[in-house]
């Protein structure tokens, strides 16, 4: 299942918006992350599952993807999926800062970065206006 995150853009504003992909399923974080992509100008969609985000990729590729390590829908699938179909997207995955094998995991799996909770909610913004960058 995913949900659109910024609504209400005036179409044409909507194609100059990049389009970010995030596999996260705790409402909180949906919710950060959908404030702060309505702030940045960032065309969000939220997929809860591994299913939903690699359909969602077959529609259009991307420019950045998204994956919480700590989901509950089985994330390193989501990660390896994503990475097959769009392999020259960066993947963002982040996560407790105690899990070390998990960083690693998802690092093999084909996450370009991987990190903490805490710095990605911090960067936030920035990693999602560098997926806006891309598309200019």
């Amino acid at each position: 299942m995913c949900a659109g995150g910024v609504r209400g853009k005036p179409e044409t504003e909507v194609f100059s918006l990049a389009q970010v992909l995030a596999m996260v399923d705790d409402l909180f974080f949906q919710s950060k992350i959908i404030e702060t992509a309505r702030h940045v100008g960032v065309d969000l969609k939220i997929c809860t599952t591994p299913d939903a985000l690699a359909a969602e990729i077959s529609k259009a590729t991307p420019n950045l993807v998204v994956v919480d390590l700590n989901a509950r829908n089985q994330p390193l699938e989501a990660v390896q999926r994503a990475q097959s179909l769009a392999a020259s997207v960066p993947l963002v995955g982040f996560l407790s800062h105690v899990q070390i094998d998990l960083a690693e995991q998802a690092r093999a799996a084909g996450c370009s970065e991987v990190m903490p909770r805490s710095k990605f909610t911090k960067d936030l913004a920035t990693i999602l206006a560098r997926a806006k960058s891309e598309t200019t």
